[in-house]
């Protein structure tokens, strides 16, 4: 059951992790490469146990964006997004 989140800080991802995340809406952060290249989104949703972060990637060929997981940990979503092509 998803409910209505305030408006979170942008996550910290472990040092180890080489993206960055910029705002893209109220909790939802683009993740980068380092060289600039989008890879993908987090969204942070809430659910009767807590705060999860969803890995949402776009699909030009359908033209919308598809859900590749949720995780407990900003970090394994990022994860999600920078290993599964």
């Amino acid at each position: 059951m998803n409910t209505l989140l305030q408006d979170l800080p942008t996550p910290r991802l472990p040092a180890a992790i080489p993206v960055r995340l910029t705002p893209a809406g109220p909790n939802l952060w683009r993740v980068l490469e380092r060289g600039g290249r989008v890879i993908g989104h987090i969204a942070a949703v809430k659910d009767a146990a807590g705060i999860r972060f969803r890995a949402r990637r776009y699909q030009p060929t359908t033209r919308a964006f598809r859900d590749l997981g949720e995780f407990w940990a900003a970090g394994d979503a990022v994860d999600c997004l920078r290993f599964a092509r």
